[in-house]
């Protein structure tokens, strides 16, 4: 009859095999989630400056485009923006400026949205 100790001999080099890529893909998950919302929180604070820029110059959409696009630049969500437009907008019979910047999110694999739109508000100052 051979010692108990051996039976275990290699389970934990099979153990190890099995729990390493779940482990893995759950680190890599976070990351990836993580990396979504910081380019998404990157996006929606240029697009709010940008709406504040173009409302505090009176309405000029070209100077929101620019701001929007300059708070993007040098950032990692610069790489991903497909476009960024300004137009102006009632809402309510009040004038604001909408910013709307498009993107792609830097996902790895096929999980979860690909597409990112993200709008910044502001009032248009008279």
């Amino acid at each position: 009859m051979r010692p108990a100790r051996d039976l275990d001999a290699g389970s934990a080099v099979v153990e190890f095999v099995v729990v390493v890529p779940l482990l893995a893909l759950l680190v890599l998950g976070v990351m990836q989630v993580g990396l979504a919302l910081y380019v998404r929180s990157t996006i929606a604070s240029a697009a709010a400056e940008g709406a504040r820029v173009a409302a505090v110059s009176g309405g000029d959409v070209v100077a929101g485009e620019a701001r929007t696009r300059a708070a993007l630049a040098g950032s990692l969500a610069d790489g991903v923006i497909d476009d960024v437009s300004v137009t102006r907008v009632a809402s309510g019979g009040i004038a604001t400026l909408d910013v709307v910047v498009r993107a792609r999110l830097p996902l790895v694999g096929l999980l979860g949205p690909s597409a990112l739109e993200v709008h910044g508000h502001a009032i248009a100052e008279a």
